[in-house]
């Protein structure tokens, strides 16, 4: 993806030959110790650590004093205050659905109400990227439109959750989504509806652009992480030579020191080995440095081409607005068609536990613990190196069943970018529903990895094989989704329910935790069989 020449397209367009000679000289002290003018537009929890090896743990999930907004009795009079004929609409809808009681018309209300209110509350996410009242943001964040449609302890328990990102994980409630987008720190979610206006040559510009900004930012991340290796790297090596040159006098002769023992000559061994490593990386980390400073140098020339022509490519709507519909897209998603599509919170509908619902702190708690099980989960195989990125992960207000996976990555930087995940706030089991999502993500990323073979290798080939083979019909993803939760739930408790060819499949590529697999190897002979062939491979070439 890195070749540290400018781009073909580029090169062709501005009609220039690739210029790696006028790529600035690497500078650390630039790249590390000073901010980069990308970093301006990227909150830390956007950023990709690739060092990262989890997430963090969970010491606080409700604030010791309530919220009083929900207590405040003009919170529906301030939720509609401001919003024009939106507002109004809703109201009056809302008027006619509370106070019939004719079924039929009812329904015809509901399905009314569901509408205006989502047109309405496009409304408010084009307020996001500013400063949005606490009502309006509870009302964006978690739907609630009206306090008394929940029970006393309903409120109680959203009151008290904690509104602020404390943890800086990926994990964005709607608001939050919004401001990130309309504000530029995150590109809007991909989607077939998005025309673009003005020329082809600005459209094709626009489209390299945001090319050369994946490269970069691509090619800054995965700097980052060689930095941090070698680091570390050096400090081992340090701690070698540390014990490699202390010395006892010996006996009887006190200004002479004793010669190497056993286990300082064979750290000789292991230093010359860190040299060589350390050579490695200084390889590689001089290859990333070439590429970051062409892509930069390729993001500059473009900005200023794009300049030149009178300014950036422009929507047809608004990116906020773009969004907004993309996450009405996604929340349909999570409910599928025969659930719940009616957007209000409402103790109506709300039979979410508190271990159910899905608020961040809870979410990023259930993520570490299908990491535990699936150490593998979030990681993307780039240059030989296995990197963990956490995807985007938007809370949706729905009472959907299942997540979904949105992206697998971003389409201009597939090496280091996040996927994009939705989650429903408001599931009858959140485990269940994360689950689905992951399972979606590792299925299109391992479909996306394999490309036009994706039916013949990989996790995404063999399991398309199993399923031809045995003439199952219906959806292949969802049978996936479906077995991965199995993988998950029962065959990790060694209780046995997957088909034996499928169990040998997400053995291999969807592989458990060392200690659950160790633990699997003395439930069964089942898991010791699978256990042994790791050990065959692992002696063989080609694992």
């Amino acid at each position: 993806m890195f070749q540290g020449e400018m781009d073909p397209e580029i090169a062709a367009l501005l009609g220039a030959g690739t210029s790696t000679a006028s790529a600035p000289p690497p500078d650390y002290s630039t790249l590390f110790n000073e901010p980069l003018e990308l970093d301006d537009k990227k909150s830390a929890e956007s950023e990709v650590d690739l060092n990262a090896e989890g997430f963090p743990e969970i010491t606080k999930r409700f604030e010791t004093a309530p919220n009083p907004t929900l207590a405040d009795p003009n919170f529906y009079k301030a939720a509609l205050s401001g919003e024009g004929d939106g507002a109004q609409r809703v109201h009056n809808i809302l008027q006619k659905y509370v106070g019939t009681k004719d079924p039929k018309d009812r329904g015809v209300y509901r399905q009314q109400a569901t509408t205006a209110f989502w047109d309405f509350m496009g409304h408010i996410a084009r307020k996001a990227p500013g400063t949005l009242p606490d009502t309006k943001k509870l009302l964006l964040r978690f739907f609630i439109l009206h306090p008394t449609f929940l029970t006393p302890e309903h409120r109680d328990f959203f009151a008290k959750l904690v509104l602020e990102n404390e943890l800086n994980q990926p994990v964005y409630y709607l608001d939050e989504w919004f401001k990130a987008v309309g504000t530029g720190k995150i590109r809007n979610s991909a989607t077939d509806e998005v025309r673009v206006s003005r020329t082809s040559a600005s459209s094709k510009l626009q489209s390299l652009l945001d090319k050369a900004n994946g490269k970069r930012d691509g090619a800054r991340s995965l700097l980052k992480a060689k930095d941090e290796e070698r680091i570390n790297m050096e400090r081992a090596l340090r701690e070698r030579i540390k014990n490699l040159t202390e010395h006892y006098p010996l006996d009887g002769l006190p200004d002479v020191n004793a010669c190497y023992s056993d286990t300082q000559k064979k750290m000789f061994n292991e230093i010359h080995e860190m040299l060589k490593n350390l050579l490695r990386n200084d390889h590689d980390l001089d290859m990333y440095l070439r590429d970051f400073y062409q892509a930069e140098a390729d993001v500059r020339t473009l900005e200023g081409k794009i300049a030149e022509e009178g300014g950036g490519v422009q929507v047809d709507m608004g990116a906020v607005d773009t969004e907004f519909n993309t996450v009405r897209q996604m929340a349909k998603m999570t409910i599928g068609r025969q659930g719940n599509h009616f957007p209000i919170l409402s103790g109506e509908y709300f039979r979410c536990g508190p271990n159910d619902v899905g608020y961040r702190e809870n979410v990023i708690s259930i993520l570490a613990k299908i990491e535990s099980i699936d150490p593998e989960a979030f990681c993307r195989s780039y240059k030989n190196r296995l990197n963990r990125i956490v995807p985007y992960i938007v809370l949706v207000p729905s009472y959907g069943d299942y997540g979904v996976c949105w992206e697998p990555f971003d389409r201009f930087n597939r090496a280091t970018s996040r996927g994009r995940i939705a989650l429903p706030l408001y599931p009858k089991n959140l485990f269940i529903a994360i689950l689905a999502a992951v399972a979606d993500l590792r299925w299109q990323v391992a479909k996306e990895k394999a490309s036009y073979y994706w039916m013949e290798e990989g996790l995404t080939g063999n399991y398309y094989q199993w399923f031809q083979k045995m003439k199952l019909k219906g959806d292949l993803k969802e049978t996936f989704i479906d077995d991965y939760i199995t993988w998950m739930t029962k065959e990790s408790e060694a209780i046995q329910k997957l088909d034996k060819e499928v169990r040998g499949i997400f053995w291999r590529h969807v592989p458990f935790a060392q200690p659950i697999k160790d633990k699997l190897r003395g439930r069964s002979y089942t898991y010791q069989d699978l256990y042994q062939r790791d050990l065959n491979r692992a002696m063989s070439d080609g694992y």
